[in-house]
This record gives structure tokens, sequence and C-alpha cells, in this order.
């Protein structure tokens, strides 16, 4: 069995999940991950899609040629690996979809994102796949940012500031990415073995929860829109929170339609919703780094405390 802390919540899995920081064994785990059978469908299923069926507390997926996942309560995952799946690929379904569907069985706040800590908050970068959030965030790390989550970002709303809560991933980048960053000497193994994308040591890691203290969109200049940094209005900030969330279709399943909204207007008053507009190129990538870091020195983010 191995242990793990992932979006805050003690993992105990018998799959091992490469690209994680390694936890300390909990006398009952919050979640745990094991192989097992799996039915091929829900007899009893009030909702479906094309790969899932969904019954109360359970969640049946099936990801074709890998494995069928049945998810109960928000804290138990099995696994039944296809016949000729590759094992080596398991890892990376379970922790981003499988992963993401658990937290909002957990009717947790699970964002597309990845973020990084500045001077004791969580900066957050949401997009689609494709986006550059994670190419960003090994950015901000090779410049000595911490790493707090990649891709699967889980908020919490108790207390008076929304918490992102870090689960120490590494990082996962393209060929292409990792070499115009600089960043090969800290590449490690294929994400999947038919893929030129490796995870990347991010060399420094927050492993404690922290206040949420900007969180920006990622999108590529075009027209209409202009390059650098903008705030929407709280309407087009809940439409783009919703949209932001990890697998969107699943808000409206899990109903949390009223949470995302609520989430969003507690984040924006708090800490901030913005746009981040910038071309998609390597080159570009300093100048978008020194505007996001005056951009924090306006909110006061880098601002040491008296």
């Amino acid at each position: 069995m191995e242990f793990y802390r992932i979006a805050g919540l003690s993992v105990a899995s018998e799959i091992a999940l490469p690209g994680l920081i390694a936890g300390t064994p909990a006398m009952v785990p919050e979640v745990t991950i094991r192989h097992g059978d799996v039915p091929e469908a829900l007899p009893a299923a009030t909702s479906s899609g094309i790969t899932w069926q969904r019954c109360d507390e359970r969640f049946l997926l099936r990801i074709p040629s890998i494995a069928r996942f049945m998810l109960t309560g928000g804290h138990d995952i099995v696994v039944a690996p296809e016949t000729n799946a590759d094992p080596g690929d398991l890892p990376i379904f379970i922790l981003g979809t499988v992963f993401g569907i658990l937290l909002h069985q957990r009717e947790q706040i699970v964002l597309h994102a990845s973020a990084v800590e500045v001077n004791g908050k969580a900066v957050v970068f949401c997009g689609a796949s494709g986006a550059g959030k994670s190419t960003l965030a090994a950015a901000l790390a090779h410049r000595g940012y911490p790493v707090v989550t990649d891709d699967v970002c889980g908020v919490s709303l108790h207390g008076d500031v929304p918490t992102v809560h870090p689960d120490g991933r590494q990082l996962k980048l393209w060929t292409q990415a990792i070499a115009r960053l600089e960043l090969t000497e800290r590449r490690g193994a294929r994400v999947r073995r038919k893929l030129e994308k490796f995870f990347i040591d991010p060399h420094n890691v927050t492993t404690e929860p922290l206040p949420l203290g900007a969180l920006y969109f990622l999108r590529e200049t075009r027209p209409p829109h202009a390059g650098g940094i903008s705030q929407p209005n709280i309407v087009d900030a809940t439409l783009l929170l919703r949209r932001g969330a990890y697998r969107p279709l699943l808000v409206r399943q899990f109903d949390q339609k009223a949470a995302y909204f609520h989430a969003a207007a507690r984040i924006a008053n708090t800490a901030g919703i913005y746009h981040l507009t910038r071309a998609l190129d390597f080159a570009a990538m300093p100048d978008v780094i020194a505007s996001l870091e005056c951009h924090w020195e306006d909110l006061r983010i880098t601002e040491t405390a008296p």
C-alpha cells in the first residue's frame, strides 16, 4: 500500500502513483484506491453518458482500453483494468479524471488549474487542456515560486478566505516545453508510454494549505482580446469559474451550480478573478512573468506583513 496527500486528502493506494510526493500512513485514510471487480453497468443508473453512469453515491466510469472505475461516496475508488491495458497508463487517469470526479462527489470546488505559492498565498492559473497552465507554473517554479498543484486544484470555502489544498504533484510537460524552459535536467519518467510528455521535478513544492491570493483564467492574445491582465465583472467571473471546473459537465450532474456561484462571489471579493491574456510563445514568457509580478505588487500579494 502506498500513501499520498492529494488535494488535502489522505490517500491509501494499492496502485503506485508517480508524480506525487509520498504522504504518511493514516489510521483511517480519507480515500482508498484498490483493485477489484467493477460491473459493466449500474442497473439502476439515474443518469448516464457515453462512458459513465451514476446512481446515488456510486459513479461508474469506463475509459476504453484502460480500465473501469467505481467511485463510491467520495472515499473509495475501485479499479478494474481492461484486458491488455498498459498498467503504466492507470496513474495518469486516476490522478486526473477519476480524482476530479471524486472531488465532485465530495462537493468540493475543483478547478482545471495549476498553482504556485507567492509569499504564502496560492496563485491559481485556470484553463482548458493546452492553455499553458503547467508551462506557466513550470516557468514560475524555475524562477523560485514553489508549486502547489498541477492540473487538478481543490478549493475549500471554509473559513474567512478560500483555501487551496496542495498535493505536491510533479508538473507534466511536453518535450518542446521542457527544452524551451531549459528543464531537461529535471525531466523524469514519461506520463504515458506513447506520449512525448514527461514528469518534471518542480524542485520546490508547498505541502500546507494556502489562502487563495489570485485566480487567473488563461486565454490567448487574439482579436478582440489584447494582451494583459483584466478583471471581468462578477457575472462573467461566475461563468468563468463554472467553465473552469474540472470536467464542467459534472457541476450540473452533481447539482453544484449554486456552489460554484457562491464560490465565484467569495473568490472575487477576497482574492480576485482575472483574465491573463498572453501570446502562446515561449519568447514572451519573461514578459508574462514580469506582468504577473507587477500585478502581485499591485494586489499586495508580495507585500511583507509588518
